[in-house]
């Protein structure tokens, strides 16, 4: 038995059916490339720093944007941040600056430490560092 219009419903269905198909496959692929990008291995380079109490306020910014200047110097820093601490724990001991670079190899961290913008960098910070806090992980 036929209804008058039934092949257009069932048509207008098929072609629902299909297009919320589509876009479950295209979202389902997006989040596997993404989880795929992720999964690269990612080496993290933690640097905390505890100024001078002599360090100016002028000092420490040419420090933070000699540091925010590497990523485009040395190629081999595939991703970089910082902030300054804001924990309430109150337990920084006088560091207040952390910086996070990341590479894909130990060997790119190895290029990086002694490459001249590096060393350059270094040579800004030290009048003005107390100490330094370092450690490197490779991310779960």
């Amino acid at each position: 038995m036929k209804f008058p219009g039934m092949e257009l419903r069932s048509l207008s269905l098929c072609c629902a059916l299909l297009m919320v198909g589509a876009f479950s496959m295209t979202a389902m692929v997006q989040a596997e490339d993404k989880d795929a990008g992720d999964s690269a291995r990612k080496l993290r380079h933690v640097v905390i720093f505890k100024f001078k109490e002599s360090a100016k306020a002028e000092d420490i910014e040419k420090v933070e944007k000699a540091f925010a200047a590497l990523p485009k110097k040395i190629p081999v820093i595939k991703d970089y941040e910082w902030g300054t601490n804001n924990s309430p724990e109150m337990l920084d001991k006088g560091f207040t600056h952390c910086f996070l670079v990341t590479f894909a190899s130990e060997e790119d961290r190895a290029a990086y430490l002694p490459h001249p913008a590096h060393q350059k960098f270094v040579s800004i910070l030290r009048p003005h560092l107390d100490e330094a806090f370092v450690i490197d992980y490779w991310a779960q």
